[in-house]
């Protein structure tokens, strides 16, 4: 049986591919969340509880990246049952750190992995969920920033857009008076191209960022100058390549200045993998 209606508008939280951190992220509110359950009702969240309505639900959250033809019809039903769908995190909004099978051959992969792969339905790309259907809002990180996730909730309950920053880590570094690494010690750091919301954690404790939000978002129409940015990070291209290819691979390799300095190994022709997708249906 599901939950009893209360009349407060529901919340459902959804799992795809991911390490369910996102979904620990909205448990770690303590607080916040006591406070938040009195004005929302969750509905449909099995990390936390195994009683689960049937929807429709006003706002989902949904983690994980689109892996399998299984994972497909699944969000697709999310997505119906939902007035608002929101993505949170890497694997939700960029196909997380998975989406590196995107470079290769998934089949290889899974004959090498499993003793039989025939068992093994998997889709050739790991994808965000926005390239299936459509998404009101994408939460990134990995994991997500529990200000954020609140911020947005709360936007929701006040029938706002919400405020989440448009900028880069670096800003958040002078926000918090930290010297900057790459500067001052050498030291390679993607803050400059990665998207604000952590805090600015790493450079706080004298380490590069690491571009768990993913690339920072257009601003005024300019993008950030990755291509700029490369050679200061002083490392050598399979260095680069490594520091690229974590959390937000897929997204990192559709920034023009990236593919133009040719620091991400080039992805699968768009018929081979259209053809890969065909033959794991």
């Amino acid at each position: 049986m599901g939950p009893v209606a209360t009349g407060r508008p529901t919340l459902a939280v959804w799992k795809f591919a991911s390490c369910d951190g996102c979904q620990l992220t909205l448990l770690d509110c303590e607080d916040e969340l006591l406070a938040l359950t009195g004005r929302i009702e969750i509905a449909h969240f099995l990390e936390a509880s195994s009683a689960a309505g049937d929807g429709p639900y006003d706002v989902s959250l949904v983690e994980g990246s689109i892996t399998t033809p299984a994972d497909l019809d699944r969000i697709r039903h999310v997505r119906a049952v939902s007035r608002k769908l929101i993505t949170i995190g890497a694997c939700a909004t960029a196909g997380g750190v998975q989406a590196l099978r995107n470079f290769g051959d998934v089949r290889e992969f899974a004959s090498v992995v499993y003793a039989r792969p025939e068992y093994i339905a998997a889709l050739a790309d790991s994808t965000p969920v926005a390239a299936h259907v459509p998404v009101d809002f994408e939460l990134r990180g990995c994991p997500i920033d529990r200000r954020q996730l609140l911020e947005v909730l709360t936007a929701h309950l006040a029938g706002r857009e919400p405020d989440v920053p448009r900028h880069s880590v670096c800003f958040e570094c002078k926000s918090r008076g930290n010297v900057c690494v790459m500067v001052a010690h050498g030291t390679p750091c993607l803050g400059p191209i990665t998207h604000a919301g952590c805090g600015a954690i790493c450079p706080a404790y004298g380490r590069g960022c690491y571009g768990c939000f993913g690339p920072s978002p257009a601003w005024g129409g300019t993008r950030p100058n990755t291509r700029a940015l490369l050679p200061w990070l002083d490392m050598t291209e399979d260095e680069t390549h490594r520091v690229l290819s974590t959390f937000n691979v897929s997204a990192f390799r559709e920034e023009p200045s990236v593919r133009e300095a040719g620091r991400l190994p080039p992805g699968r022709e768009a018929d081979d993998r259209e053809a890969d997708d065909d033959a794991s249906q």
